[in-house]
């Protein structure tokens, strides 16, 4: 069976009342879709949570990682779908926006990967378009203290589109968040899939940056979704650990100076 869209969370002891939300955001849109729960949790107590002929669990005997566990889902799509969603499960969004999404992939055949306006559940924007990030701008965003933070402001609101209009469509961006990318698959079959070597962060940026060497990419702010985005990476050093893990991969790839343009 083809679908217009295919959709994939990557679980891992997730909290059950917000996993349930961001499944019936996507479960309300009216295309024809499909969304497989990759489920990296040690057991398989989510298998129930949702109850639908439109969704297909799969359950890894180990944590795969962010990447690795939605390669599964990408890859089952590559097959059945023309665009596919990757989504966090702390997002949810009224009815309407993914069909706004659709439509505006179908307009640009030349957009590979579009995201939305992406707000905090309070309302306030969350600034997800970036440029490409250089070992610097991750380091100040982790460690460095709000004084000196205050030093670097601009290059910082430079780096985040701050000193851009979130309130218009953008193409082009270097770095789109991936807590929410809506992919054409044709263009994911050329690209390829997320670097699994990388357990989770930055993923997102390689992936965006690979895209933008084949197709556009676009922010798309009529359609709107919320993400609750607790930066987890800051409060636990095992996940900072895994960041620092990802940026190396990252910059071995793409350059750690002059070569990461």
């Amino acid at each position: 069976m083809n679908y217009q869209l295919t959709g994939a969370i990557v679980l891992y002891k997730n909290d059950e009342k917000v996993l349930r939300k961001a499944i019936d955001s996507f479960l309300s849109c009216t295309l024809n879709i499909r969304l497989f729960l990759i489920d990296n949790s040690p057991t398989r107590v989510l298998n129930d949570i949702i109850i639908d002929s439109r969704v297909e669990y799969l359950h890894n005997p180990a944590n795969l990682g962010f990447g690795a566990g939605h390669n599964i889902a990408i890859t089952k799509a590559f097959a059945v779908s023309e665009y596919h969603l990757v989504l966090n499960p702390d997002i949810y969004f009224e009815e309407g926006q993914l069909e706004l999404l659709y439509s505006f992939m179908e307009k640009n055949p030349y957009v590979g990967h579009v995201m939305p306006k992406v707000l905090y559940p309070n309302g306030s924007i969350q600034y997800l378009c970036k440029q490409n990030p250089k070992p610097f701008d991750l380091f100040a965003r982790r460690f460095l203290p709000a004084f000196l933070n205050q030093i670097f402001k601009k290059r910082m609101m430079s780096y985040e589109y701050r000193d851009k209009d979130y309130d218009k469509i953008m193409f082009n961006i270097p770095y789109l968040s991936g807590c929410f990318m809506f992919l054409r698959t044709a263009a994911l079959k050329q690209i390829g899939l997320f670097d699994d070597r990388i357990f989770m962060y930055i993923e997102d940026a390689d992936l965006t940056r690979r895209m933008l060497k084949q197709y556009e990419t676009a922010y798309f702010p009529e359609a709107i979704v919320y993400h609750h985005f607790e930066k987890g990476s800051h409060k636990n050093w095992r996940l900072t650990l895994y960041s620092i893990q990802g940026a190396i991969i990252y910059f071995n790839k793409w350059g750690w100076f002059r070569g990461n343009k």
